[in-house]
């Protein structure tokens, strides 16, 4: 009776050991932030943001679609940046980037493949008075562990790792607020 009942107890760690091991590998991305700044959960539901536009990167072999919160929208649709005014505080976009992969389905055509990597930026005038009043990051993404991490100086392009790292390739596009994205015609 005594063999049976170490049995078990030896099999319940077992399965705690496995069940509170798998616990800790779901990773709750919304606890990442850059130093600095900016956290992914400030960005939370952008999956579902409204489309601005897309675009590929040939260099990086990448593929994107940029997505903007709904005060983004607005901005755009009132002529901003065009029309010479700043995006208001609390304008945010999220650019999602893929390796391409071809469609099986339709030869001539690319998909998102594996996901690289997504970026957010942020309108805080008061935050980020010192970046033309955004703040960025970038959360690379590793599909062998399904996590991300923020971007650092070792990866393509470099990432300034925190959440000023945009503001260096942003400020060739400072008479447009910053903002590289053209919302196109619908």
């Amino acid at each position: 009776m005594k063999k049976i009942q170490m049995m078990a107890v030896v099999f319940a760690v077992v399965v705690l050991t496995v069940l509170g091991g798998l616990a800790v590998a779901q990773q709750d991305r919304y606890a990442l932030k850059v130093p600095g700044g900016l956290a992914f959960s400030e960005f939370r539901g952008y999956e579902g943001w409204q489309v601005v536009a897309t675009s590929q990167s040939p260099a990086l072999k990448l593929v994107a679609v940029i997505l903007a919160n709904p005060e983004m929208i607005e901005a755009y649709k009132a002529g901003i940046p065009d029309n010479g005014k700043p995006f208001p505080d609390g304008a945010k976009m999220a650019k999602i980037h893929w390796t391409p992969k071809m469609n099986p389905h339709f030869k001539d055509t690319t998909v998102p493949g594996t996901l690289h990597d997504v970026d957010f930026m942020v309108k805080d005038s008061k935050r980020f008075a010192d970046s033309g009043g955004w703040g960025w990051a970038v959360f690379k993404y590793d599909a062998a562990t399904d996590t991300f991490a923020p971007g650092t100086e070792a990866d393509k392009p470099p990432q300034s790792h925190d959440a000023k790292c945009g503001f260096s390739c942003h400020t060739v596009v400072q008479a447009k607020d910053y903002v590289f994205t053209e919302y196109g015609k619908r």
